[in-house]
């Protein structure tokens, strides 16, 4: 037994113990990296340009940014007040409200697709009080927009409720001593002081619309020009054209890891 407690406090010694963090964390970031650099290296070949400016990536770009551009404009409109709602305001089951709002983050897409069909579908719960007003919404770009808000505005929720969140009370305090009502408090001095973080989270929230599928092709089809998104795309260019697949999905990587560098500059400009 000695000998063996001798044998690890051998092992176990600084140099080996640094080995011991750097293998694990080389191996994920591996995992990480090593799948995107194998479709860069195969996208990127003499049809690279033909394949990303053919007529199905245009469309499917096009709408793409239009409707992650809409989501995130409706998003911040009616996330807003809602995050500073629950930010500052105390009131009954407001927990359950929370867990309400954060749910669409870990819900699988294709529940979250299938629960806006059942209830907005034209055979859903809704679907016929939509059909009196003649509104129809599957299978059109409004439920590509529906399906990304319902699984991105949670992240921008989260964001601008943590940046609400850490406004001190002291100058909410102050400003209402200065006879500020509740609109100038939250346009004046709320909205100023948490931008950094609705910033943030209006990319995220833009970034995972721009990713969305799973919900998407469940609750809006797959249609070429009206609900064909990107990752629509690059799934039908995986069993039709795999240039057009491989072409759009460097476009998004670059497009993604851009605005991730933005948010992460933010959020180090917010600690310094």
């Amino acid at each position: 037994m000695k000998k063996v407690k001798q044998f690890f406090s051998l092992f176990l010694n600084d140099g080996h113990l640094t080995w011991l963090f750097i293998l694990p964390s080389a191996l994920l970031l591996a995992l990480f990296v090593l799948p995107l650099f194998a479709v860069f290296l195969r996208a990127i070949d003499v049809n690279f340009f033909q394949n990303a400016f053919s007529a199905q990536a245009i469309k499917a770009l096009q709408l793409s940014l239009l409707t992650s551009s809409v989501t995130t404009m409706i998003t911040i409109l009616l996330g807003t007040p809602f995050a500073y709602i629950l930010a500052r305001w105390s009131f009954r089951f407001k927990s359950w409200v929370e867990l309400f709002i954060d749910l669409p983050i870990v819900l699988p897409p294709s529940v979250a697709g299938l629960a806006l069909l059942i209830a907005f579908g034209r055979r859903g719960l809704f679907g016929s009080v939509l059909s009196v007003l003649g509104i129809s919404l599957p299978f059109t770009s409004a439920a590509v927009v529906l399906a990304q808000t319902f699984v991105a505005a949670p992240l921008y929720m989260r964001s601008a409720r943590i940046g609400f969140a850490h406004i001190e009370k002291q100058l909410e305090e102050a400003a209402r001593v200065e006879g500020a009502n509740q609109w100038q408090l939250f346009y004046e001095v709320m909205f100023p002081l948490a931008g950094r973080a609705l910033f943030s989270g209006a990319i995220l929230t833009w970034t995972r619309a721009l990713g969305e599928f799973g919900a998407t092709i469940l609750f809006a089809g797959n249609l070429e020009g009206v609900t064909q998104t990107m990752p629509m795309a690059i799934y039908l260019g995986f069993e039709r054209n795999l240039g057009i697949a491989l072409a759009l999905s460097v476009v998004l990587v670059i497009v993604s890891v851009f605005l991730l560098m933005l948010t992460r500059r933010l959020e180090k400009q917010g600690q310094d």
